[in-house]
């Protein structure tokens, strides 16, 4: 089984300790492509940096968290970033008013310049969106006939939204989150509704472990206790399964099918 790993944080503190052991396990367990995610501009700088070093790509973006901080010298950076032959999207950007870390009219003015950024340069978007659909929408529809493509990245609503994502022309990337029975309802029901040709997994590394982790060890050489606490891209495979068991279908096929999607959305070399 072969799998590609849309959403890794590899710059992460938390992996400071054994970069090079979790990019190890992940390619033994056959997660040999990740996308690393940038957002900020530090870390968007310091994806590529790990994107070059261990032979990966990476998107380039500012989350809506940072979005006060976005200005005209952090756009100038992006885009200087972003022109990097290892950035395959801008990104994580987009929405999130369920936290509010940053003032709703600051998100959508860093919003609106990543999706003008990405529609200049040519660049797929990988998005964020929380409780704000609505805003995240009309921002969106205003450029996707502009840019080759889009995915919500850790989609986590129900069908209502994954339909009008879908027809809006969104592909749709899924974590860990559906194998959690409390919080993964909507996103269990939604799952079933998208199409082959539009869905890629994610592991969201290291948030978002699979909260259904149980018995041995998943992962040769690392202990289950460690893996529940952070995760990893070689729990992939996992997310897999879930996601094809509540799809109904086989878990190899649906690997097959969502790296031949991965490849044509991001460009990527390969089968």
């Amino acid at each position: 089984m072969h799998l590609i790993d849309i959403g890794v944080n590899l710059a992460h503190r938390r992996f400071d300790k054994d970069r090079d052991a979790v990019v190890a396990r992940a390619r033994a367990v056959g997660v040999g492509t990740m996308v690393l995610t940038g957002t900020s501009v530090r870390e968007s700088a310091r994806v590529l940096e790990l994107a070059e070093e261990y032979d990966l790509v990476a998107t380039v973006g500012v989350h809506p968290h940072d979005a006060r901080h976005v200005d005209e010298a952090a756009l100038a950076s992006l885009e200087s970033l972003a022109r990097h032959p290892r950035c395959v999207a801008i990104g994580e950007c987009g929405l999130d008013f369920d936290r509010d870390f940053s003032p709703r009219p600051d998100q959508e003015r860093a919003f609106t310049a990543q999706l003008e950024l990405a529609a200049a340069l040519g660049k797929p978007l990988f998005l964020h969106q929380r409780a704000a659909w609505g805003r995240f929408e009309a921002l969106l529809r205003a450029v996707m006939g502009r840019v080759p493509g889009a995915v919500v990245h850790c989609f986590t609503d129900g069908p209502e939204v994954a339909e009008a994502a879908l027809a809006l022309g969104c592909h749709v990337g899924v974590t860990g989150w559906i194998c959690d029975d409390r919080r993964a309802a909507a996103l269990r029901a939604a799952v079933p509704r998208v199409p082959g040709g539009r869905l890629m997994l994610e592991t969201d590394a290291p948030f978002l472990s699979p909260r259904d982790l149980a018995g041995d060890s998943p992962v040769p050489g690392i202990g289950l206790g460690r893996l529940k606490k952070r995760n990893e891209p070689a729990l992939l495979p996992w997310i897999c399964r879930a996601v094809a068991r509540f799809r109904g279908e086989d878990p190899a096929a649906l690997a097959a099918a969502c790296t031949a999607t991965t490849r044509r959305f991001f460009g990527l070399d390969g089968p």
